[in-house]
């Protein structure tokens, strides 16, 4: 699991290890039966400390409940869950280059939808961008925020509800015209020429140099 945060203005994965890490380790479990694998990883930012520490506490009561490694929840299947701690890097190696890596909010989900139903994740939002997502919003914001919203939302409304309104990126800017009426998913926003990305939005005011935030971002 992917735990590493590099994209400008994502920090939904953290939130969820520093407040509910059992979810996680709940939906490793999930994931580990459904791929009957024995083993999961979860690689995890170095500069997180905090969240890295709240993890390995978390993953011990689990031990300790007999939740994880042999014969996990009395179910006769053996998982063992190792964290590994991240040093800046997204690929640390040409063994690392060649795995298939999920996300933490992805993994994370899983328990509620099996618990709830699929019927009732894919009441939020439109056909093809069903769901919920952690959206995590900063810059130029009165109240900046890490909240889960349904999939489909418009981006006005999302600013509006969660964020007090107006005081990128791996993905294009959006000028403001667009963000009128655009919505917050991968089909919409792969038509006005942007992308969902980790939902992370981060506002800008008339009074930011576009030229400048940019580069920032990508230096």
């Amino acid at each position: 699991m992917d735990a590493l945060h590099i994209e400008p203005g994502t920090c939904k994965d953290r939130e969820i290890i520093r407040h509910d890490p059992h979810k996680l380790l709940e939906g490793c479990l999930i994931a580990g039966v459904a791929m009957r694998a024995r083993a999961a990883y979860i690689y995890i930012r170095g500069e997180y400390v905090n969240e890295r520490l709240n993890l390995i506490k978390a993953r011990k009561e689990a031990y300790e409940a007999g939740l994880l490694g042999k014969n996990a929840c009395r179910s006769g299947y053996d998982l063992d869950v190792h964290i590994h701690f991240g040093a800046g890097a997204y690929i640390c190696g040409e063994e690392t280059a060649l795995l298939e890596i999920t996300n933490v909010e992805t993994v994370a989900v899983s328990p509620t939808i099996l618990r709830r139903g699929p019927e009732w994740f894919a009441s939020f939002g439109r056909k093809n961008n069903a769901g919920t997502k952690l959206f995590c919003v900063s810059g130029h914001v009165n109240k900046p925020c890490t909240v889960e919203e349904e999939m489909s939302i418009s981006l006005k409304e999302f600013i509006e509800r969660h964020c007090g309104g107006v005081r990128g990126s791996s993905v294009p800017l959006l000028p403001k015209h667009n963000c009128d009426d655009v919505l917050m998913d991968y089909d919409v926003l792969k038509a006005v020429r942007s992308g969902l990305g980790t939902a992370a939005v981060i506002v800008m005011d008339k009074a930011t140099d576009v030229v400048d935030a940019t580069a920032t971002l990508i230096t």
